[in-house]
């Protein structure tokens, strides 16, 4: 079995496999490339992370995930910035373990509004002032910091980072090594979106493009509400049209939260998946 050349199996599609357990589930479909996740390696420690991912022959698409940094000042910012700095060494030990081709690219998720608060202006300007702290670092360590943006239903929870624009801005002003996440099911929505992957493009700041589907109804957890690429609702030829236009050339990550999905064996999802970023996805790359 083989898949597109370009196709990235995200940790999170396989929620509950080990790393080991997902990287034969990777292989076993002829997957070139993972999306890998930090708390499976913190499961085995990093040595044993780097060793397994060292010896499968693949590829790293992206470690998955850090930020988090909308905290006001004290120690739980402190201590939110310095695990930011854990996850950037963890990105490129295993990016340097992973096979020729392998992405040092760190995903960040902004964080929502801390408890009791409503300043939503101020819990992105702390996002601003985080990714100008740590770019330096970053790019002393051969990273590139991804900045997701969230659907805006995950603004009070998960990210106050909402559009691409957003995105992008806060990339532009934090310097050369902070780059945006193109994720189909947070930004599908967006009436504003191609433009933006276009200007994305034009600034060289793509650093990760994830696909998976937006299902209805949602579920009661909407969280868990994304699909197999062709399940649902998102239109994957123009997104996937506009970011190939712009000469992104890494990997393509599915990245699916369901909990059906969840339960099913590993290898029938990573073949599964496989097959449906070949059918309506690879087309229009």
């Amino acid at each position: 079995m083989s898949a597109h050349p370009r196709y990235s199996l995200n940790q999170a599609t396989v929620k509950y496999a080990s790393l080991a357990e997902a990287i034969e589930a990777t292989k076993s479909a002829g997957i070139q490339s993972i999306g890998v996740w930090r708390e499976p390696v913190a499961d085995i420690g990093l040595d044993a992370a780097t060793r397994l991912i060292a010896d499968s022959g693949l590829r790293v698409s992206s470690l998955c995930r850090a930020g988090f940094f909308t905290t006001p000042d004290g120690p739980d910012r402190v201590a939110a910035l310095d695990d930011n700095r854990r996850a950037i060494e963890e990105t490129a030990a295993l990016a340097s373990a992973g096979a020729e081709g392998s992405a040092a690219v760190l995903v960040l998720v902004a964080g929502g509004l801390p408890t009791g608060s409503r300043d939503l202006v101020g819990a992105r300007e702390r996002v601003r002032d985080a990714l100008g702290s740590l770019e330096p670092f970053a790019a002393s360590a051969g990273v590139t910091l991804a900045v997701e943006a969230l659907h805006p239903m995950f603004a009070a929870d998960r990210a106050v980072v909402s559009t691409l624009g957003q995105a992008i801005d806060l990339a532009v002003e934090a310097g050369p090594s902070v780059g945006v996440v193109v994720d189909t099911y947070h930004l599908w929505w967006d009436p504003d979106v191609l433009p933006q992957i276009a200007r994305a493009g034009q600034l060289g700041r793509i650093a990760s493009y994830q696909v998976c589907d937006w299902l209805t109804p949602l579920p009661a957890d909407v969280l868990l509400g994304r699909g197999v690429p062709g399940d649902g609702h998102i239109d994957f030829t123009s997104l996937t049209s506009a970011v190939a236009e712009t000469g992104y050339d890494g990997d393509i990550e599915c990245e699916i939260f369901n909990a059906d999905v969840w339960a099913r064996p590993y290898d029938d999802v990573a073949a599964e998946t496989s097959d449906a970023f070949t059918r309506v996805v690879a087309p229009y790359l």
